[in-house]
């Protein structure tokens, strides 16, 4: 499920759950380029071996800011706004991450419009998103994203 909207039509929806997206599939891959590109190599991530014999998860987990930058792409899914020229990501109002995710685990995300303001030239608008991983009891990621919509 998922929300297609107009800048003007917007504000109505706050308070509104927008959709939800696709499971994602969460591999040792995506985890060892995430590595490589932040240089975060922290064993319980990227050393297979020594996260089974070792760690707490039974297995190597995702980093807590690759669960986050899944916000992009999951995310896109859930909100197609027709009329902007452009988006930027302005920021987070609040990130937790209440549960690990397991390499090779599924993730989806459910966002809600919880504000909507005037900026020159467009909207600010406050997201509630939760990511959740599936058989998971917890929430993996919960974020308050704030992105600034355009018009075009």
């Amino acid at each position: 499920m998922s929300t297609t909207t107009t800048m003007a039509e917007l504000p109505s929806l706050i308070g509104t759950e927008l959709g939800t997206s696709d499971w994602f599939e969460v591999t040792q891959e995506n985890v060892n380029l995430f590595a490589e590109a932040t240089g975060d190599h922290q064993w319980i991530h990227v050393d297979v071996e020594r996260a089974k014999a070792e760690s707490p998860f039974g297995g190597p987990i995702a980093h807590g800011y690759l669960t986050l930058s899944l916000l992009v792409p999951l995310f896109a899914q859930v909100l197609v706004v027709t009329d902007t020229a452009m988006g930027v990501n302005y920021g987070l109002n609040k990130v937790r991450f209440p549960s690990p995710v397991p390499v090779g685990t599924k993730v989806r995300l459910t966002a809600t419009l919880t504000n909507a303001e005037e900026i020159t030239g467009g909207l600010q608008l406050t997201f509630s998103c939760v990511i959740e991983r599936e058989g998971g009891d917890k929430p993996v990621c919960i974020a308050e994203p704030v992105y600034r919509y355009y018009g075009g």
